[in-house]
Parts: C-alpha cells; structure tokens; sequence
C-alpha cells in the first residue's frame, strides 16, 4: 500500500507540473475578416507541424432521406480540384514527407496534414484550393459512393455487433438527427445524387463555417500573416443551418433486439446524457471511467473476472458534443450466459454506485486516469490540435480543454453518486439485445 500511495503522489505532481507547463504555452485565437476561425497553438520542441481544418458538418446536419451526405463528401474531398486532379493532393503531401487524411462524425468533418515546418504553406495552398474549387465529376460520384456502400456493408451491415448498436440509437434518439449512421443508411446512399453533395459542399464548405487549428513549431505572427494570404480572400458565404429538431425526454425504457447469425450474446445499454455546457458532464466522466475503463474498473472485476460472466465489457462518455448525446455500457456475455444475466449484473454495478456511492481511492484512480490520459494525448500535436479542434467546433472552446483537468480534479464523491442516480435510471434506459442465430436459424 506505500508503494501504491508512492505511485499516486509522484503521479499528482506529474500531472500538476504537465497541466501547469500547458496552460503557459503560447495559444491564440482569431477570427478572419471572411468568418473562418484560426487557433494557433505554439510548441517548438521538435521541428513538425500539425494543420487541420474542421467544417462544422456532420450527420447531425443531415435529414432523413439524405444521411450519409457528410461522410461523402469527405470522400470526394480527395477527388480532385480545378487546380489539382484527382490523387494530387495526397501524392503532394507524400512527396513532401507528410501524411494526411480526414474523419467525420456527429458534429464535423475534419481534414488535417501533419508536415514539417518548413511545409507548412503547402498545407495552406492545397486546403485552401479545395475549400472554394473542387470538382464533383460524375462519373467519380458514381464510384465514391459504391466505395461507401461497400463501405458500410463490411463495418455494419455484416457486424451483428455494429448492426445492433446503429439500431439502438435510433430509438435512443427519435427526432434528432443523432439516430442516424455518420456513415448514413444504405437506402438513402444509393439514392444520393452528384446535385446532393455539391449543394451540401456549397452550404458548408465556406470560410465562416470553418475553423483552422495548428499546433507545432511557428513564430505566431509570421504564420498568421500566411494564413491571411491563403484564406482570407475567400469570400464568406451565408449561414449554414445549425438549427436541429430538439430531443423530447424520455418517458420510459425501450429496448431493441436484434437477432443476426453471431458467436456471443451482446449486451449494449445508453442513457441521454447532457453535454459540456451541464456542469454535471465531469462528474459523468468520472463514473464511466470508473465503471468501464480498463481491467481494473468495476464493470471488468465483477462480470469478467469475479462473476465470470462476461468475455468483455466497457463503456464510454463524452459531453464534447454539439448536443446532449449519450452514456453507454455494453457487454459480451461468456458462453451460455443469457443477455437477462448480463444486463441484470451490468443494473446491479450502477445500482451499486447509486446506493453506497464510490470510494475515495476510486475517484483519486479515476482522476489520475483522466488527467494522465488528457496529458499523454497533449504530448503530440496530432492529438493537441484534436482536443482544440473538437472544443471548438461543437461551442465548447479551447479554453475548455485548458480547464478539463481542473474541473475533473474538483469532482467530488458526492457528485459521483448523484450523477449515477439522475442519469442512470430505469426510465431513461435504452436496451440492444444482441441474441444469436445459429446460419440455419437466420435463414
């Protein structure tokens, strides 16, 4: 126990050294004279940079009947420009020792390039060419969206696992956009046309609906100046639609059930959760973490290791979103163990925090989790600039990432347990219920 006491001592001052060493970096924020927001965050212990351009675009922005659009249009991002054609941008950024790539997700669509310093510009001449002149050909069209079919056939239509979840959020969430795939359901992907995807690039692909995050090695002034040269002269386009239909609260459980040709039962249980601007959001972060983070969480020593009754459990919050969205548990049951005794061990380890609480070397463990994660996380650039990026682009801003770690270590235990009992309840419960099919059956 002195040994462990020892550990956690010299990890608090680690963590409030590296927390401290954060916050004196230098970060500025702007805001062009064309909308488009710019955070620089300077770091010059290595000579490498970080760009990434995040659009305020996601599924949330889509209707039913056009899902899908977003993650498209990441895709035809890569297709090609007035100036650079298709397979340039890639093979520019490979040939200058650079990599690159994009992601999209509820709330944006993110594009980033991680180069040397003295590469910086290129990342500007090539984001900011495809910001204002890309080509959608229709031909490309064609083929990019059979890749996303295919796309989505290979990660969720033939995973029972994946399939059971996308349904769960569609009774989770009844009118907001967040029921639907990022990556869009199959029906309305092949009914996206090319007319789609250039009027979803025309509405929120412009300069005010954009924000530019660098993290690396830069003299602030001097890159903002190129900056400026790059993406100023952009014209501003109108407001993108942010407004979405608001989710009524639930009034009771529902459950989805889901029987598909698998190996394990599969347990996987959401409950509406609020979002960053609820100051409830880090005491919901302590408790999953406490719940389901790693081996020695509760969930794991009791049904895997104790109970032995479940090949894997875990789960996951996040009050990062535009929205209020979700905390979730899951579970894959052991052979011949049946989903009931799955989800009944899984409601008896909240009821278990709701009744009794937390103790408090669990949340001393818990904390140092999440600030050592946050801080291992603010060690490369890459995820630096992600951090920043994602506060930005839901509301948050990035001053919320520079004060994580402060509001996490102020939780108390008290809040733990009351967060457990205003958001975990039976009410508010949403169930997907994984049962096997044996190939015969399923036929």
């Amino acid at each position: 126990m002195t040994h462990i006491r020892i550990l956690i001592f010299v990890t608090s001052l680690l963590i409030l050294f590296f927390t401290g060493f954060l916050h004196a970096l230098p970060i500025k924020k702007i805001t062009l004279d064309n909308g488009l927001n710019v955070v620089l965050w300077q770091e010059t212990k290595a000579p490498v940079v970080t760009f990434q351009i995040w659009y305020k675009v996601g599924s949330r922005n889509e209707v039913t009947g056009k899902t899908g659009l977003s993650h498209l249009m990441e895709h035809m991002m890569f297709k090609g420009t007035t100036r650079y054609g298709k397979g340039a941008f890639s093979r520019i950024v490979a040939k200058n020792g650079g990599t690159e790539n994009a992601f999209t997700g509820n709330d944006y669509t993110a594009y980033f390039e991680n180069l040397s310093s003295d590469r910086i510009e290129l990342a500007f001449e090539l984001e900011a060419d495809r910001m204002q002149n890309l080509l959608i050909d229709p031909e490309e069209f064609l083929l990019e969206r059979d890749v996303v079919m295919e796309e989505r056939r290979t990660r969720t239509d033939d995973d029972p696992y994946s399939y059971l979840i996308e349904n769960l959020y569609a009774i989770t969430f009844l009118v907001h956009p967040y029921h639907a795939p990022v990556i869009g359901w199959m029906n309305d992907l092949e009914n996206l046309s090319r007319e789609d995807v250039l009027q979803h690039y025309k509405t929120y692909y412009v300069p005010n609906n954009a924000t530019i995050v660098i993290v690396g090695d830069f003299e602030t002034e001097a890159l903002l100046q190129k900056i400026r040269l790059h993406f100023e002269t952009i014209p501003q386009g109108a407001d993108p639609p942010q407004r979405v239909p608001l989710e009524p609260e639930q009034l009771g459980m529902r459950r989805s059930i889901v029987k598909r040709e698998a190996q394990l039962p599969f347990v996987f249980i959401a409950y509406p959760a609020p979002n960053y601007k609820n100051p409830d959001t880090y005491a919901l972060t302590v408790l999953s973490n406490i719940l389901s983070n790693g081996k020695s969480a509760r969930l794991y020593r009791q049904l895997v290791y104790t109970q032995q009754i479940a090949f894997d459990t875990g789960g996951y919050y996040s009050g990062l979103t535009t929205d209020p969205e979700t905390f979730y548990l899951y579970a894959t049951a052991q052979k011949g163990i049946t989903p009931e005794t799955l989800e009944q061990a899984l409601d008896t380890e909240i009821q278990r925090i709701q009744e009794t609480g937390i103790t408090p070397n669990e949340l001393e463990k818990a904390q140092n989790q999440i600030e050592a994660e946050y801080l291992m996380a603010s060690d490369s650039n890459f995820y630096r600039a992600m951090q920043v990026g994602t506060a930005e682009t839901v509301g948050a801003g990035y001053q919320y990432v520079l004060d994580y770690n402060t509001h996490i270590r102020n939780v108390t235990l008290e809040e733990v347990q009351q967060a457990a009992k205003k958001y975990l309840v039976p009410d508010k419960k949403n169930v997907g219920i994984l049962i096997p099919q044996s190939q015969k059956e399923g036929e």
